[in-house]
């Protein structure tokens, strides 16, 4: 990860710090949110993904023990804590709760440029989503998701406009059900005349003619599946 486009969230009930540091880190490059107390740091945290958090460990309300255990629940992010208090078992209770580094005050903001730094390089490089690939296999056809292809073995099969847009809609979500009423609002066939059983209808040509490009057999889909109630999905190898 580059340490100059991460995005930090800070987390001080002394708005003076707050202020201070966020100047600071923004001066080296860094985005910065601000949070006056856990409360307002837990609403970011529902909205924001960020790359590391430095927090205050003695907040009024909850304090950044309790906020970093609540954190460490359901994410990774890094939490550097801040505190008044040095002494090591302080420090312990900090890491114990899943801090991954604990500096206390007063500090030079240079020192919490080092830390901060430090910790973003010891994160991994974020990998490539492998729960969608690059390449969906539908019997003997394959989809290039990137490139928006449909290949047959090596030849390459032609693709109107809007079966071009279908396939594009179902690779980005397969194994779901997409309804008719969303396959017409991506479409953008919202404004089109003659009302929504009209638009669904011509949603269902369309469906039908893409089956007719990648199903061994149209009339018993095994790719581009019905499901009753649901709409239509794409069910890949």
């Amino acid at each position: 990860m580059s340490d100059i486009d991460a995005h930090l969230l800070i987390v001080d009930d002394d708005e003076r710090i707050r202020t201070l540091l966020a100047k600071f880190l923004i001066k080296h490059g860094f985005l910065v949110s601000t949070a006056r107390d856990a409360a307002h740091a837990r609403r970011l945290l529902e909205g924001l993904e960020f790359d590391l958090i430095v927090m205050d460990v003695m907040m009024p309300g909850e304090d950044g023990i309790s906020l970093t255990r609540a954190i460490r629940e359901t994410a990774a992010t890094p939490i550097l804590l801040l505190t008044a208090k040095g002494e090591t078992q302080d420090r312990i209770t900090g890491l114990e709760a899943g801090a991954d580094d604990y500096l206390p005050k007063p500090f030079e903001p240079r020192e919490l440029l080092l830390r901060i730094n430090a910790i973003l390089r010891r994160m991994p490089e974020p990998e490539p989503d492998s729960t969608v690939p690059k390449v969906l296999h539908l019997g003997s056809i394959r989809y290039d998701i990137e490139r928006g292809e449909l290949w047959h073995g090596q030849d390459p099969v032609r693709l109107t406009a809007t079966e071009s847009q279908l396939m594009r809609i179902f690779a980005a979500q397969p194994g779901e059900p997409i309804s008719r009423t969303k396959l017409v609002e991506d479409l953008g066939r919202g404004g089109a005349a003659g009302g929504g059983q009209a638009q669904e209808r011509a949603v269902d040509v369309q469906i039908t003619r893409l089956r007719r490009k990648i199903e061994q057999d149209p009339k018993q889909p095994r790719y581009l599946q019905t499901v009753r109630g649901a709409g239509y999905m794409l069910a890949p190898d």
